[in-house]
């Protein structure tokens, strides 16, 4: 099996199980945090939502620097209902799905880097890095 057909079918099955936990998902909770100390709820279902943005990077992009210098980044709307984190995750994942579909089993053999103010966090082959999204995935998933 080649690396982009293992991906993809990865990718379906988290898909699959990321939309089952997202349509619990409680309107007006976005706030909530179970301890002071944890991550805002609305926070962690938007990261469940849109983790595949990910893969497509690291498909498309040599590095990410997470933590950029200036950062000219825009700041994302909070999702707030399912729905939202639905068509949320639905657009993340066609894109990474698109992204696998037009890539090969070489190129997620090169090189991606993750940097942080310019600095190299870590640096693997595409497909080790890709893996680790999705083993994140399934943390962060509650799975």
């Amino acid at each position: 099996m080649k690396l982009t057909e293992f991906f993809l079918s990865e990718m379906d099955r988290e898909v699959e199980r990321s939309r089952r936990a997202l349509e619990q998902v409680p309107a007006g909770k976005y706030d909530w945090k179970p301890h002071e100390k944890s991550m805002i709820f609305g926070y962690l279902a938007d990261m469940v939502a849109t983790i595949p943005m990910w893969i497509t990077m690291e498909i498309k992009q040599d590095e990410l620097d997470v933590a950029p210098e200036t950062d000219s980044r825009t700041k994302q709307a909070a999702k707030e209902t399912s729905e939202a984190l639905l068509q949320a995750l639905d657009e993340a994942a066609a894109n990474a799905r698109s992204a696998l579909e037009q890539t090969t089993d070489e190129h997620l053999m090169t090189s991606w880097r993750l940097l942080a103010r310019g600095n190299v966090v870590m640096e693997s082959p595409r497909h080790v890095m890709i893996q680790d999204t999705i083993n994140h995935w399934r943390i962060i998933a509650g799975r």
